[in-house]
């Protein structure tokens, strides 16, 4: 088993084809073939089938592709800390933000990396927060935003910064952040929901049971933007995050109040793996994550937020 063969299923496996897959690897097609049944006769198993789509991961194939493009990105990682310039940090770091986040923090993060750590290969990837923790339980991200979690047996978490939820509605009903609204008299509307097992709709389900309401749920969906096109569209109100809707709140697109009777605060960490070696590239994205993070607080780009703590990985961590 060497890197070629490891490059050839992980690329066949994403292209769908050996064909275009040559082309990407700049091989001939039956080179690729050969190191796909070369690394197939040591298995013992077939890693691809052939179908009307293209070529297809069998179940061992899929499980092989994952643990290559696992093992190609440690050695990218690997190459690129090994041959730093001294005195500059290198290194690739993957970073996991959530989704009501990303508008707020990727642009000034990124364009902070660019102008202090040039050496850093920065991967940005949005989510939800449960998606986000199963990657970085994976170890396919180095470190993410998550929220309302405590540290694991796998994972470091530690707290950034607090926010309450907002019920939002079109503009004409003319909401405002000094007049928290009961959360009886928003159920009293239509609601559009984050889905079922959500983890924001479980702090909404949570706080629904403290007011002793009966939600009208009017749509379930698993996207915050979808969320922010209905509401204007007349189809509910919804309840999000002050972060996620305070552009849209600015421009006059909706209008927007803090929940109360009960509050309901959602909080937000870093998290980052509890074992191995964390790079200095991994150390300088964290403390610019909570850089960017600390500063949107304080010139009040992060609605109703207070931060918790921005300690962040000191070396040796």
């Amino acid at each position: 088993m060497d890197i070629k063969q490891l490059k050839a299923i992980v690329t066949v496996a994403e292209v769908g084809s050996v064909t275009r897959a040559a082309e990407l690897l700049h091989l001939v097609q039956p080179a690729v073939t050969r190191q796909i049944r070369t690394l197939e006769q040591e298995l013992g198993v077939p890693l691809f089938e052939r179908t009307g789509q293209g070529m297809r991961p069998t179940e061992a194939g899929a499980v092989m592709v994952d643990r290559a493009r696992r093992a190609l990105n440690e050695l990218e990682r690997a190459r690129a800390e090994v041959q730093p310039t001294p005195g500059v940090v290198t290194g690739i770091v993957t970073v996991g933000l959530l989704e009501s986040t990303s508008d707020l923090l990727a642009e000034p993060l990124v364009t902070a990396l660019a102008r202090d750590h040039p050496g850093v290969e920065l991967r940005l990837i949005t989510a939800y927060s449960g998606h986000l923790q199963q990657w970085l339980d994976d170890g396919d991200l180095d470190l993410t935003l998550l929220y309302n979690l405590d540290s694991t047996p796998s994972l470091n978490a530690r707290p950034l910064v607090r926010e309450r939820l907002w019920v939002v509605a079109p503009a004409s009903a003319g909401l405002r952040a000094d007049r928290p609204v009961p959360f009886t008299e928003a159920a009293t509307h239509p609601l559009v929901m984050p889905a079922s097992g959500h983890a924001l709709r479980s702090l909404i389900d949570a706080a629904a049971v403290r007011a002793g309401a009966d939600m009208n749920i009017a749509v379930q969906t698993n996207s915050m933007r979808v969320q922010k096109q209905l509401v204007p569209a007349g189809h509910g109100w919804t309840v999000l995050p002050g972060v996620g809707i305070a552009e849209d709140v600015a421009q006059g697109a909706l209008s927007a109040a803090p929940l109360c009777e009960p509050d309901v605060w959602r909080s937000i960490v870093l998290g980052t793996p509890r074992f191995g070696r964390t790079p200095p590239a991994v150390e300088a994205v964290a403390r610019e994550l909570a850089r960017q993070i600390n500063s949107a607080v304080a010139q009040g780009r992060w609605p109703s937020a207070q931060i918790q703590g921005a300690d962040v990985l000191t070396e040796g961590e």
